[in-house]
């Protein structure tokens, strides 16, 4: 689905969400209630630019608009591969995007994500899945990292984690694996307001991925491994 159409499903036809090349922003009305809207579009690489930009507009949400909503309109390749990124430093500019969504959640903000297309590596561990909860289209795509790419970092056989990906959620690629290993809480269907309206009512403001993750057979160790380091004296 284009950004458009889902801006115009979930907020009318005046929504005023504006695009600026690849960056998605705008401040809307919700139920009578204004929301910040930041996204990228058009499978956006996350440079260093664009990272800052959208960091740009969660602190100008904080310091204008003390406790309003934010959602977070998510389509990006990842991170930006490109050698002047790298010399200014796209981890730091990434990692302050993520400092600046966290921050926005301690100061009281609610943060939804939504994988509308496509969510790539980097570019979606710094937005949706720092939010309080990350939602997604049925359609949308989402992965961290190819087979191929995993295998010459795991030093396994790509044959190997084929057969693997097909039982285990972690290694496969999919907007219903990650269903299923609690990264991403569900899939909107149908109403996409209501869907909305659900998840800013009754989304989680604690990290329940590890606890998703189990009860639906995706993760089945990381919440009790998690606990015991917990416990451990």
């Amino acid at each position: 689905m284009d950004w458009q159409t889902l801006a115009t499903r979930l907020f009318g036809a005046a929504h005023g969400v504006t695009r600026d090349g690849h960056l998605l922003r705008g401040s809307v009305e919700f139920d009578g209630r204004p929301l910040t809207v930041i996204g990228t579009t058009d499978h956006a690489p996350i440079g260093v630019q664009l990272a800052l930009a959208q960091a740009r507009v969660v602190l100008d949400t904080m310091a204008q608009h003390p406790g309003r909503a934010l959602l977070l309109l998510i389509d990006t390749q990842g991170q930006q591969l490109r050698r002047r990124d790298e010399l200014l430093g796209i981890n730091r500019a990434m990692a302050h995007l993520g400092m600046c969504i966290d921050l926005a959640r301690r100061r009281g903000h609610r943060v939804l994500g939504l994988v509308y297309d496509q969510a790539l590596s980097g570019g979606f561990i710094t937005s949706g899945l720092i939010a309080d909860a990350c939602d997604a289209l049925p359609e949308a795509e989402i992965r961290v990292m190819r087979l191929p790419a995993m295998a010459r970092v795991t030093k396994l056989p790509e044959a190997l984690l084929a057969q693997l990906s097909e039982s285990n959620p972690v290694f496969a690629p999919g907007v219903g694996n990650y269903v299923a290993m609690g990264g991403v809480r569900q899939l909107w269907r149908g109403d996409l307001a209501d869907a909305l309206r659900e998840a800013l009512a009754h989304a989680p403001t604690e990290d329940r991925r590890a606890q998703d993750g189990a009860a639906r057979g995706g993760r089945r160790m990381a919440a009790s491994v998690a606990q015991q380091v917990l416990d451990a004296p």
